[in-house]
């Protein structure tokens, strides 16, 4: 009977697919729907209150927060390695450590809200919508870039995420321009503009904090202090460093922009504040960049490699957001392997295509000049030859 009932449990189970090992344990586990967290509070600038120092994290949003930072940063390193094989060629500014900042600016804000930056863009192409594919790809200046290959590293766009700005600090006066037709058109939706810690100290970030206070605009002005502009750290180079305060006549806040917690719980206070009608706020991210200021930058002749362990061990945003799932049965190690093995396996999969796709024809360099007119003649470099423009 026993030998029977044996054979019969072995023929049922043979017909069931097995899974992998690792999904079996993860699949095991209890794990918790949320956990209540406390944040940082931050410094307030002509603010009574601020965001909440307790928030609630559930389990989904823990997971999708941990692979939309391990995706950047992983897609900064392969960015990283494809620069030093030359299949990237130019400018490129990369944003490994600064991930909670976009990540966390994300999920604080509606899609339907804008988002303006500058050149250490990647990060945020992601956040806004754009496939690692189409960031590598353009990158690498392929047609099955996010804009065509026309715009590498500094110029990338989505909707409602206006780049990628090369100049220093224009997207400022942009990101107030991009309010104002908010409250144009009555939509509710904010814009957040955001900039370094070096462009604060630019004259038409000024210029735009003014118009941006002067007609209520419901536009969040977003340092990313990551402490070092270009190389040179931001003592050396501001007589005030309390950038949350740059401001004078706009409220402000400072951020710990190494927790997405800490960045999404400002964010939601911030858009909450500028959809009230009361006129722009300043925010002050805290955070950090591993990389130099570009890639032609080594980022160990200003500050030490010391310097950046520290930061790694102590700071790090992936870091601090896994621990916290971990402790609080939110997530387990092996889960998390499994997105590290999913991500890799993503962002090699974008790298073979970033490399493998091909060019834009020259006859297409006039191309999406306007988005939407009728085809025109645009005259290159030499006036004798014209290229034709095509929506």
């Amino acid at each position: 009977m026993k030998r029977m009932l044996a054979a019969a449990v072995s023929r049922v189970l043979s017909g069931v697919p097995q899974k992998p090992a690792g999904r079996v344990l993860v699949a095991s586990c209890n794990y918790s729907r949320d956990a209540t967290f406390e944040i940082k509070k931050c410094d307030l600038h002509r603010l009574e209150e601020g965001p909440a120092v307790t928030t609630v994290l559930t389990r989904e949003e823990g997971l999708k927060y941990y692979k939309a930072m391990q995706t950047v940063r992983r897609m900064e390193l392969k960015a990283d390695q494809l620069y030093k094989q030359k299949f990237i060629r130019g400018f490129c500014h990369l944003c490994d450590g600064q991930e909670a900042c976009c990540v966390g600016l994300e999920a604080g804000i509606k899609p339907t809200d804008h988002v303006i930056t500058s050149y250490r863009a990647h990060g945020l192409c992601y956040t806004r919508g754009l496939s690692v594919r189409s960031i590598l790809a353009e990158l690498t200046g392929r047609r099955g870039g996010c804009a065509k290959g026309k715009g590498g590293s500094m110029h990338m766009y989505s909707k409602n995420f206006y780049g990628g700005n090369g100049i220093v600090g224009a997207q400022g006066p942009l990101g107030a321009g991009i309010a104002l037709a908010c409250k144009y058109k009555g939509n509710n939706e904010v814009s957040l503009t955001l900039y370094g810690d070096g462009a604060a100290n630019q004259g038409q970030i000024s210029e735009a904090y003014n118009m941006a206070a002067l007609w209520k605009l419901p536009c969040i002005f977003i340092c990313e202090n990551n402490r070092y502009g270009m190389g040179t750290a931001v003592e050396r180079a501001a007589a005030s460093t309390d950038y949350y305060k740059r401001g004078n006549f706009i409220p402000g806040l400072r951020v710990d922009g190494m927790d997405v917690l800490c960045v999404r719980e400002a964010t939601k206070f911030a858009a909450d504040y500028c959809r009230s009608g009361k006129g722009p706020i300043l925010m002050e991210l805290q955070t950090y960049r591993y990389h130099g200021h570009s890639m032609s930058d080594p980022g160990v002749s200003y500050r030490t490699r010391e310097e950046i362990q520290d930061v790694r061990s102590k700071s790090d945003p992936i870091m601090l957001l896994k621990n916290r799932l971990v402790n609080n049965k939110l997530a387990s190690i092996e889960e998390m392997k499994e997105i590290d093995v999913e991500v890799r396996k993503e962002i090699d999969d974008a790298a073979q295509f970033a490399i493998s796709d091909p060019e834009p024809p020259l006859e297409e360099i006039g191309h999406h000049i306007y988005s939407s007119s009728p085809p025109f003649e645009v005259r290159g470099a030499n006036q004798w030859i014209k290229f034709k423009s095509i929506s």
